[in-house]
This record gives structure tokens, sequence and C-alpha cells, in this order.
């Protein structure tokens, strides 16, 4: 099963999201607006890609918490992960042990297709 993170609303989401139905694929949403996502996730996330992949440095939540004036090092990073979720890169796609982060139609169909 693939398992999709982040949220309905996201463009990049949204994408991810057309493509698995267009293809018939089977998936399952865990929306981080209704779910709290655990720091242990994270970890495991992070063994498998690195911090700058995963810390949306783009979004919203950043620009709104003033992070870059913190001059955050990858520790403070991961612990404001977990702290808010919203400033996870989306979507986050976990599927036979792989992490995808972003969506990529080029990758999603090397992957899954």
């Amino acid at each position: 099963m693939i398992k999709v993170y982040g949220i309905k609303n996201c463009d990049s989401v949204k994408k991810a999201l057309k493509f698995f139905k267009n293809n018939d694929l089977a998936y399952e949403l865990f929306d981080f607006k209704s779910q709290e996502l655990p720091c242990q996730k994270i970890a495991e996330w992070l063994e498998k890609t690195d911090i700058k992949t995963l810390f949306n440095t783009r979004s919203t939540t950043y620009r709104n918490l003033k992070l870059k004036e913190l001059n955050l090092d990858e520790k403070m990073q991961q612990e404001w992960l977990c702290k808010e979720n919203l400033l996870i890169k989306r979507p986050v796609v976990e599927y036979n042990g792989e992490l995808l982060v972003g969506f990529n139609e080029e990758n999603y169909t090397r992957s899954f297709l």
C-alpha cells in the first residue's frame, strides 16, 4: 500500500493523488491537519533522506514562524519538524521501503509503474 503524507489542499499532494488515481494505484492519505505525525516517523525518514530534502524552507509556515532568522542547524530543524508538521516538504510517499519527497512525475512513473 502506498502511504501519502501531506495535506489535502497542497498542490503537490493533489498532483500525487491524481497520479495514483489515474494509474489505479491504491493509496492511503495521512493528513497533517487532522493527524499528528510522531517524531519517530520523522527520524525514520531521515535515515532514508537528508534534512535539506525534508525541511521545507519555502513554506508559508516557515516564513510565518520567521525560522530563517533563527539560522537553524540540522538538529533544530528536526525538532521543528516534530513540533510543526506543516514544515515537512510535501508529499512524503512511502512504498515498499522507499521514500519519495515532493512530487516529480518522472520519479513517480519510475517508482510505481
